[in-house]
């Protein structure tokens, strides 16, 4: 049964993973328009998309019964608004990275955050490695400094989505809450935010005029394209352990990579080559190490019988 539990929360980590893969050309569809602009959007319309969610599966008592419980669960309340400050932060940042034509450094972000996660599963959840495991984490490491010292620069984009979305993984692994819920509360927490942003703009800078439909549609999809992946990874992380989604991330940025090079032309030099190489052996190391063990013990435990 735990095996099968395993199962399906890799298989939900990784839809979730592909999809944010791929969002780099959703945004690039609007990067005429701001990124606080479309973050707000992104927040309101992931709530309402959401709130739809929970009423069509017919769960919206059950939704009220949980935002009653958080609001008498200290721990609760801390952790899932501090889930959705950071979640908000990693927005802003990654929209704008995307749309200033930093591609690449989004996707080192996100090479780096799995790092960041095996090191939250050590110190705060108290997660052991093995052998091979360890020895993948030090490859990765290698990987991520090379190609953080042939960058050039000091990749502050970079550090900073990596260590917001882990702190987001984080307290969505210690928070006990649905995962239709969590991000439904998530989102209503920070819309009121948005929404005062979007009143506080300059007249006429959004509107739902001929002129701009095709916008407009757009800044109202965000909320399902980022809602869908956003419901996948939070089920995801309740199943496996944090280092396993720390290490299943790298779908995300080698897409993501594969896009800013092969289709908004970035640089690709070989030094991100020999970098990417290390992170690739590393994760085929960490995944084989995961799922040979489950094997030889039921070998173990088959011969006992």
């Amino acid at each position: 049964m735990e095996r099968n539990t395993d199962k399906i929360g890799v298989l939900y980590a990784t839809f979730a993973y592909i999809l944010w893969g791929f969002l780099p050309i959703y945004w690039k569809l609007i990067d005429h328009i701001s990124a606080g602009e479309i973050l707000a959007h992104r927040i309101i319309w992931s709530f309402v998309f959401m709130v739809l969610v929970v009423l069509f599966a017919r769960k919206w008592s059950g939704f009220i019964d949980e935002c009653k419980a958080i609001l008498h669960d200290k721990k609760k309340l801390i952790s899932i608004t501090l889930a959705s400050i950071v979640i908000s932060l990693n927005w802003l940042t990654y929209i704008w990275a995307v749309n200033s034509d930093h591609v690449i450094q989004a996707s080192l972000g996100y090479y780096i955050n799995p790092l960041v996660s095996i090191l939250l599963a050590i110190i705060v959840l108290k997660e052991k490695l093995t052998r091979s495991q360890t020895l993948s984490v030090i490859l990765a490491g290698v990987g991520v400094l090379y190609l953080t010292f042939s960058y050039g620069v000091f990749p502050w984009v970079s550090i900073f989505l990596a260590v917001t979305f882990a702190l987001y993984g984080l307290f969505k692994k210690v928070v006990d809450i649905p995962a239709m819920f969590g991000l439904t509360i998530e989102t209503m927490i920070v819309t009121p935010i948005a929404l005062i942003y979007l009143l506080t703009l300059p007249e006429n800078a959004f509107s739902f005029s001929a002129g701009s439909t095709q916008d407009n549609l757009f800044l109202m999809g965000a909320g399902i394209a980022t809602a869908i992946p956003l419901l996948m990874f939070a089920s995801g992380t309740k199943r496996i352990p944090l280092a396993m989604v720390g290490f299943l991330q790298y779908i995300a940025p080698t897409i993501m990579l594969i896009i800013g090079v092969f289709v908004y032309h970035e640089t690709f030099q070989t030094e991100h080559l020999i970098s990417f190489g290390f992170i690739w052996l590393a994760l085929l190391i960490y995944l084989g190490s995961v799922y040979r063990f489950p094997v030889k013990k039921m070998k173990s435990l088959d011969q006992q019988k």
